[in-house]
């Protein structure tokens, strides 16, 4: 039986050892009580329907449905819920995107469990829980140009290494379209080259392998 004032948590993480290991600290805390577990954000928004935890950790790279479909979704139907982004990938695309969606709070995996304790109490209360570097690398995506929705396919389909006649047939375009986004996608990135581009995208979350 939970006692009044124990934090009830979702943890959603497609890593069985990092979903059972998170499930073991925080049972350690005597005001916090895991009562949910989901592998994908699919399996997540059912979870959370059926218990509706007080906390969600929800972890951002999964498969079926990702981190911040299963947010967004989960936000959609319950304006209320509380969650806080808990994952490796730090970059500024990615928190942008988790918080968003509805998150609360953003954290890495790297985090003291303390701070993720903290993090979840003050989230509890209806604080947010945005650490310093990861608030610097939000102020900084904002302050970046937004690539449209075609420049975000074409990137995509760059960084599996289609050429420009194969990005043509794939979306149904001219090559001259197609290079015409390309030109959009390096100015907007700041780099020269598609090569530049994929590298630049992949670390700062915009897409990925």
């Amino acid at each position: 039986m939970s006692q009044p004032n124990t934090i009830r948590i979702l943890v959603v993480d497609d890593h069985p050892v990092v979903r059972q290991g998170l499930v073991a600290m925080l049972e350690e805390a005597p005001d916090i009580l895991v009562v949910g577990q989901a592998e994908n954000g699919r399996e997540a928004l059912a979870v959370f329907r059926q218990q509706q935890p007080d906390v969600t950790l929800m972890d951002l790279r999964m498969p079926q449905m990702d981190g911040v479909a299963a947010i967004t979704a989960i936000c959609a139907e319950f304006p209320t819920a509380r969650i806080i982004v808990l994952t490796t990938y730090d970059g500024d695309e990615e928190i942008y995107q988790g918080l968003r969606s509805g998150a609360k709070g953003y954290l890495l995996k790297d985090a003291d469990p303390e701070e993720l304790l903290s993090a979840i109490r003050a989230v509890y209360k209806g604080q947010k829980h945005i650490p310093p570097q990861v608030g610097a690398k939000l102020l900084e995506r904002m302050a970046s140009p937004e690539l449209s929705d075609r420049e975000l396919e074409v990137l995509q389909l760059i960084t599996t290494g289609k050429s420009t006649q194969a990005i043509s047939k794939a979306l149904h375009i001219t090559e001259r379209t197609v290079n015409f986004h390309v030109n959009h996608i390096l100015s907007k990135l700041g780099v020269e080259d598609r090569t530049q581009a994929v590298i630049v995208a992949l670390r700062r979350g915009i897409v990925s392998l």
